[in-house]
């Protein structure tokens, strides 16, 4: 998809109705997008691997664990669910976001705390001159990962190993994709294909999330 989206854009709310539309990244980590009805609930499962959860828009409230605890998900939110834990989902209001099943053993940064909700944004800082980085979970088939560009940095253009997804939190950028320059801001999305060539050039100050999928 050569241009700058939404997550609402690819899979709208549909009233009384709860819908997932896979986000066709790969097979061995699975990315799907959800959209939630006012008034509509996802039953409590629980899956024998990691979960994650990336807020769009709206409010969703995660049910997590057997006497289940409400955290409220909304747009750019985090939330790691782990394995074998039950999660269901209600929303009064409507509610979309991104779930990822990492079918693998993974790593995950010490600082993230497992089926609570975090902001994404708040959880990197700025660092002077600079682009800063921070592994949020990952193993050998996906990363996601958080930046951020201090004003007047960038990244030169390059190739990844994967598809991905880039989740816009703070400020804007200026997307370079195979020769077309995409303006992206706070809310918004953009997703390259593997191999595909690609830089990124901070518009002032901005904070992005990655979701990359090796395979």
């Amino acid at each position: 998809m050569d241009s700058v989206f939404t997550i609402e854009q690819l899979r709208p709310i549909k009233d009384g109705m709860t819908i997932s539309r896979d986000a066709k990244l790969g097979t061995k980590t699975s990315v799907t997008y959800f959209s939630l009805a006012k008034e509509t609930s996802i039953s409590q499962e629980c899956y024998d691997m990691t979960s994650v959860y990336i807020g769009a828009s709206g409010t969703a409230d995660f049910l997590i664990g057997e006497h289940p605890k409400k955290q409220p998900l909304t747009g750019g939110d985090l939330l790691i669910v782990p394995a074998g834990t039950l999660c269901g989902v209600e929303t009064a209001s409507g509610s979309i976001y991104t779930e990822i099943i990492m079918k693998k053993e993974n790593l995950m940064n010490s600082m993230i705390k497992s089926g609570e909700v975090m902001k994404l944004k708040d959880l990197i800082s700025y660092e002077e001159g600079s682009i800063s980085n921070l592994d949020v979970v990952g193993n050998d088939s996906m990363k996601f990962v958080l930046m951020a560009f201090d004003e007047g940095t960038g990244l030169t253009p390059h190739r990844a190993p994967g598809n991905a997804i880039i989740f816009a939190l703070e400020g804007s950028a200026t997307i370079g994709y195979e020769g077309t320059d995409y303006t992206i801001s706070a809310g918004e999305n953009f997703r390259f294909d593997k191999n595909g060539l690609h830089s990124v050039t901070a518009n002032g100050r901005f904070k992005m999330a990655l979701l990359l999928v090796l395979e």
